[in-house]
C-alpha cells in the first residue's frame, strides 16, 4: 500500500535533514581514483570503498527510503526518495555500486517475485552485502537477446548449466545473477524455451575471467558455466516464462518504468563543466567561447539537455506513459546516452595537443577527465540494448514503421 502523498512541509523538513547529512558526509577525496559509472570498479579498493559507501547512505535512511519495511526499506512515500537523491547529486556522493540489484532485479524481484524470494534478496542488495551481475549477452548472439544458448537443464532439485554470458558487469564480484537460461529447444518459436533465474555466482563449475576496456579499467567479465549446478528454487516463474521476464527487467534497465531505490550508477556529466572548459580554452589569443560557433553548438547542446529534463518530468504524467513499450520512456534512453557521447567527444575537440594526454599524465586536462567520460560514454550506448535497436524498436513499436530487413 502507497504511503499517502507528504505535505510540503514534510517534505522541507526531509530535504534540509538530508542536506545536513550529505553535506557531513559526503567523501570529497578518497585519495584515488573513482570509476565514473558502476561498470568501471577495477580494484579492490574502489570496491570496498563503494560498499561501504552505499552501507552508509542505506544505513542513514537515504537508499531504499521507499521500499517497504518488511523487505529493509523506509517504506515511506517515493517523493521522499526523490528529494534524498536530488541532495545526493548536489553533493557530488560517489555513485551506488548494486545497479543490477537495486536498479534492475530489486525492482523486478518487488514486481513479481515471492514473498520468499522479496525477503531473502531486498535487503542484501539494499545494504551493499549482495552484489549482483546480469547474465544475458552472449559471445556468439550480440544483441540477440532471444537467441541465447546458455543450457539449464533440470536434474532433480537442480538445474545444471552449461555455456558462457559475456560483458558482465562486477560479474567477479557478485553474488548473485539475474540470468537468462535455454530450458527447451522445443515451442513455436525460440522465445519459448527460455526462462529466468536468480542464480548463485559462488557454485562449482562458474568461472570468471575479466576483461580489460579501452580505458585501461576491467568493468566486465566473461563467465563460463561448465556442468555448473544451482538450485531448481532459483527459476523464477515457470519455464518458459524467461523472455517476457527478461523484458520486463529491461523496463527497468532502459528507464521505461521506475522502482525507486534511489541513488545513481553513473556520474552524470556537468555541461557546464564544458562551458567553463570552452571559457578557459584558447584559440588565437582569445576564449574558445567567444567564437561564435563554438558558442551556438554550445547552446545546441544546452537545449538538448534541457529538452530531456523536461522528458523526465513527462514521465511522471500517466497519461503519456501508458502507451506499450512506453515511446517515451525509450525514446529518452536513446536521445540521452547519445546526446552524452556527442558532449564528451565535444569536450575533446578543443583541448589541443593536450588532447592527446590521458589519465595521470601531469598535461592531460584535468587529470583526463574528459577523456576517461568520452570512452565510457560508449558502454551506456550499448547497455540495455544498443542504440540500433533502440531506434528499430521506436521505429517498429512506437512509429508503426514496417520491419527493418
Amino acid at each position: 500500500m502507497m504511503p499517502s502523498r507528504p505535505t510540503p512541509a514534510e517534505l522541507a523538513e526531509y530535504e534540509a535533514q538530508a542536506d545536513a547529512w550529505f553535506r557531513e558526509n559526503t567523501p570529497k577525496d578518497p585519495g584515488f581514483m573513482l570509476p565514473l559509472t558502476f561498470m568501471e570498479v577495477s580494484t579492490d579498493q574502489q570496491f570496498e570503498f563503494l560498499c561501504a559507501w552505499q552501507r552508509k547512505v542505506y544505513e542513514a535512511g537515504y537508499l531504499g527510503a521507499s521500499w517497504p519495511v518488511e523487505y529493509g526499506g523506509g517504506g515511506l512515500h517515493p517523493d521522499f526518495q526523490r528529494i534524498a537523491t536530488k541532495v545526493m547529486k548536489k553533493y557530488d556522493g560517489p555513485i551506488m555500486l548494486n545497479a543490477i540489484g537495486i536498479g534492475w532485479a530489486g525492482p523486478l524481484i518487488m514486481d513479481i517475485g515471492s514473498e520468499e524470494e522479496k525477503k531473502k534478496y531486498i535487503k542484501g542488495m539494499l545494504n551493499a552485502e549482495d552484489i549482483w551481475c546480469q547474465g544475458f549477452s552472449e559471445p556468439e548472439n550480440g544483441s540477440d537477446l532471444g537467441n541465447a544458448q546458455l543450457k539449464a537443464v533440470r536434474d532433480g532439485d537442480e538445474y545444471v548449466l552449461n555455456g558462457s554470458k559475456i560483458w558482465t558487469s562486477l560479474g567477479d564480484r557478485a553474488k548473485y545473477m539475474i540470468l537468462l537460461a535455454r530450458t527447451s529447444n522445443e515451442g513455436p518459436n525460440k522465445y519459448a524455451g527460455l526462462s529466468f533465474f536468480l542464480s548463485p555466482m559462488h557454485a562449482p563449475g562458474i568461472e570468471t575471467r575479466r576483461i580489460k576496456k579501452l580505458t585501461g579499467e576491467y568493468g566486465f567479465v566473461q563467465c563460463f558455466f561448465t556442468d555448473a549446478r544451482i538450485p531448481a528454487e532459483c527459476l523464477m516463474g515457470n519455464e518458459g516464462d524467461g523472455w517476457q521476464i527478461a523484458m520486463k527487467t529491461l523496463e527497468y534497465e532502459r528507464g521505461a518504468k521506475v522502482n525507486l531505490a534511489g541513488g545513481y550508477f553513473l556520474k552524470e556529466l556537468d555541461a557546464m563543466g564544458v562551458v567553463e572548459l570552452a571559457r578557459q580554452s584558447q584559440r588565437g589569443g582569445k576564449p574558445l567561447l567567444d567564437d561564435p560557433v563554438m558558442k551556438d553548438r554550445m547552446v545546441d547542446f544546452m537545449m538538448d539537455i534541457q529538452a530531456l529534463n523536461l522528458n523526465n518530468q513527462r514521465r511522471r504524467m500517466g497519461p503519456l506513459v501508458q502507451d506499450r513499450p512506453m515511446g517515451l520512456a525509450l525514446m529518452n534512453k536513446l536521445a540521452r546516452t547519445e546526446m552524452i557521447r556527442e558532449l564528451t567527444e565535444f569536450s575533446l575537440s578543443f583541448q589541443g595537443t593536450r588532447g592527446g594526454y590521458y589519465v595521470d599524465d601531469p598535461c592531460a586536462v584535468d587529470n583526463g577527465y574528459w577523456h576517461r567520460s568520452y570512452l565510457n560514454s560508449f558502454s551506456a550506448t550499448i547497455g540495455g540494448g544498443t542504440s540500433e535497436i533502440q531506434r528499430n524498436i521506436i521505429a517498429e513499436h512506437v512509429l508503426g514503421l514496417p520491419k527493418g530487413r
